[in-house]
């Protein structure tokens, strides 16, 4: 199966496209149902509530998601009814979206999950604005939002009792599918036509949707009690093969040479070309195994890497010394091998799993997600100007006020509500992502209306309307979550024709569609930039920081292992889940503050840099750490620990200039020298990679140095201004 043909598959068995089935059944089906009976706006109505708690179904644990639809079914019904009387008098209106707008953003401070229920309460308070209704009129709509959401919420966990473990295989196919990126971003580091600072940001931007993807698979298998808690053959599989991805996930992280020494060396060979195909093949492999546990589907015939790796093999010792030592690219094999054997139990595992016993209590699974607790404390804590959220609040109540004063003093068009719609969609947190966002909506809007457009002019047939509307409403539904703009050409079309079928002009639709989009995300463009605006230049620090305290414990526990004392598997995985975490949300920031103003953006090179070393150093790290979990505790000669405790002592010093850390991390650090044992035992290859590490701990915190130096003198310029 080709590239094309795997992306394919994976799209149709992916969770976007069987929620896109639902939610359009789900939404469609009360209104063409209704519609025979004469009743068409009654279904209307019932579609809207389930459009709107579909919003708060993300993915998760079957209780979770049951208690976010629960919750956005009552306040939907609670909105619906307060819009309805509200809408009566364009002050009480503007009274209800200012405070809506601000407490339902506000819920961004209990989670993602939460987050979206607050986003479904905004949307339902906005298309509720111009239905004119009377007071009768405004209980029964709300009455039949609440029995749509009901209907929805039905639908979505009859389908998870049917299929309980459908949403983890879905969520780890596609954990496994981004890991296959990452390993074919890898092989371009051995082919000389790339470029190794292109080829890093590749690898880093990935590493943050590996990491996204490895979140969405903890938070379905560890809680989920029917997986954790019973023992059931497809819930143990689904364990022991998401342990055995994340280890194999290190392994391929852990594979980092010196590529820019290898090219100058080896580069006229084609030894490096051969190394890329064979890394190529493994993630080829792995793609294929990610397939199979989300399709499912009876796995594919493997393909046997052992003759390409015996040919590499041979092409390496026929090199000899002739361009230097091959020591390194043996160490290369060494690893391909290590990857090939852990794809083969992978493999092996799909074809005829061998289930062990799993101790849960041992794997403590709990402690490898977060809990959030909804509380009041937590929202009054927040209700300051240094919170991040609170600011975002205040900015979209501000934003939505503005437009929706805007469209009372312009006469025109009767769907006002776009201009609402438009801003609560695009305006987020970050500048960067709203001026993504709002580029995304209006190239998307303006291309969904020509599609629009063409399909009701050359396709006057109303079944054939039909048919291109549910298609694209797939398309909207399938896409929400992965790919904004192709969501925003899919919904405009569907728009258009929604209002063909009831009765309005649909060029005047796109033309009014289109400005009303302009309109709010020039508003949502400027409240980013002049209310409160956060720019990530000013909030690296935070990452920054926990970068560095998640490599300060990875390296205690590499001068633990190194010092013979025993390492708790799961205190060591914790502490590599860390570093992968805070990795992803460092590199996510800074891509976000290279799409703000370039006036805006500060010491790009260095955090780059700083970016890079760090991923350097974890990689080095888990290279040894990892190999020593299984051998027998050995205490290493003094030689061997004091480049571990130097490198340790530099990254903890850097952290302590970065967010002032305690004096009490210092001294543990200085405790170690005191406390270690020495012996007799050495080994030369081993302490040039710990050199590499104090070289590249020594490099970091110059870099910190710099970056500390550089704030110093713009903090006094802004105090002498």
């Amino acid at each position: 199966m080709n590239k094309q043909s795997r992306e394919v598959s994976y799209f149709l068995s992916s969770q976007y496209f069987s929620d896109g089935i639902r939610i359009t059944l789900s939404i469609l089906l009360p209104s063409l149902l209704l519609a025979q009976f004469d009743q068409l706006q009654a279904g209307m109505a019932m579609s809207l509530g389930a459009l709107n708690v579909s919003l708060s179904d993300a993915p998760g644990p079957v209780m979770h998601r049951r208690n976010g639809m629960a919750s956005s079914a009552l306040i939907s019904f609670s909105v619906t009814l307060i819009t309805g009387f509200a809408r009566m008098s364009p002050y009480t209106m503007g009274v209800e979206i200012l405070l809506f707008s601000f407490f339902f953003s506000m819920f961004a401070i209990y989670g993602n999950r939460a987050t979206s229920v607050g986003t479904a309460a905004l949307l339902i308070m906005i298309l509720m604005i111009d239905r004119p209704m009377d007071t009768a009129g405004v209980l029964r709509e709300s009455g039949l939002v609440l029995a749509g959401s009901v209907w929805y919420s039905t639908i979505s966990l009859l389908v998870s009792r049917l299929q309980p473990y459908r949403l983890a295989q879905q969520a780890l196919g596609q954990c496994i599918h981004e890991i296959a990126k990452l390993m074919a971003i890898k092989a371009d580091f051995y082919d000389v036509s790339t470029q190794l600072d292109d080829n890093y940001r590749h690898l880093i931007a990935q590493q943050v949707d590996v990491s996204e993807k490895q979140d969405a698979v903890r938070e379905v298998l560890f809680k989920s009690r029917r997986i954790v808690t019973e023992s059931t053959r497809t819930g143990r599989l689904l364990l022991l093969t998401f342990v055995d991805v994340i280890d194999l996930y290190e392994q391929i992280i852990a594979m980092y040479f010196d590529y820019s020494d290898i090219r100058e060396r080896f580069g006229k060979s084609r030894i490096l070309d051969q190394i890329a195909h064979t890394i190529r093949r493994l993630s080829v492999e792995l793609d294929h195994i990610g397939l199979a546990i989300q399709l499912p589907v009876p796995f594919h015939k493997p393909i046997d890497i052992n003759p390409i790796l015996e040919e590499l093999k041979r092409h390496i010792d026929a090199l000899g010394d002739q361009d230097g030592s091959t020591l390194v690219l043996k160490k290369v094999l060494v690893s391909l091998r290590t990857v090939s054997q852990r794809l083969t139990a992978l493999q092996k595992n799909l074809v005829s799993p061998t289930l062990n016993p799993i101790d849960n209590e041992a794997m403590e699974y709990g402690r490898f997600v977060s809990h959030q607790e909804i509380d009041l404390k937590s929202f009054l804590d927040n209700l300051t100007l240094d919170s991040s959220v609170f600011r975002h609040s205040v900015r979209v109540a501000i934003a939505m006020l503005v437009g929706f004063v805007i469209t009372k003093l312009l006469p025109y068009g009767h769907h006002s509500y776009w201009v609402l719609l438009t801003i609560s969609v695009i305006l987020k947190p970050a500048f960067s992502l709203t001026k993504q966002r709002n580029i995304e909506r209006i190239l998307g809007t303006l291309a969904g209306g020509v599609i629009g457009v063409l399909i009701l002019t050359f396709f006057p047939n109303k079944n054939v309307q039909f048919a291109f509307m549910v298609l694209l409403m797939l398309g909207t539904y399938s896409a929400q979550r992965i790919n904004y703009i192709v969501m925003v050409i899919c919904v405009t079309p569907f728009i258009l024709i929604l209002f063909k079928f009831l009765g309005v002009s649909y060029l005047g639709a796109a033309e009014e569609r289109f400005f009303d989009t302009l309109l709010g995300g020039v508003i949502a463009f400027m409240a980013s930039y002049l209310l409160f605006p956060q720019w990530e230049s000013e909030q690296l620090k935070k990452p920054m920081q926990a970068i560095l305290k998640a490599n300060v414990r990875y390296i205690q526990l590499l001068l633990d292992s190194l010092s013979g004392r025993p390492i708790n598997l799961v205190d060591y995985k914790l502490a590599r889940k860390e570093v992968y975490v805070t990795s992803a949300n460092l590199s996510a920031a800074f891509d976000r503050m290279l799409s703000e103003p370039k006036h805006k953006q500060r010491n790009e090179k260095l955090i780059y840099e700083f970016v890079v070393l760090n991923h350097v150093l974890s990689a080095n790290i888990a290279t040894i750490t990892s190999a020593r979990l299984t051998d027998e505790p050995k205490v290493y000669a003094t030689p061997l620990l004091r480049p571990v405790k130097r490198a340790l002592r530099i990254l903890t010093e850097s952290l302590h200039k970065i967010s002032a850390t305690t004096a009490k991390q210092s001294q543990d650090v200085n405790a170690l020298d005191i406390n270690t044992a020495a012996t007799s035992l050495t080994d030369p290859s081993l302490l040039e990679q710990l050199n590499f590490i104090q070289q590249v701990s020594s490099d970091i915190g110059k870099i910190v140095e710099r970056l500390m130096t550089r704030e110093q003198i713009i903090k006094k310029r802004h105090q002498s201004a």
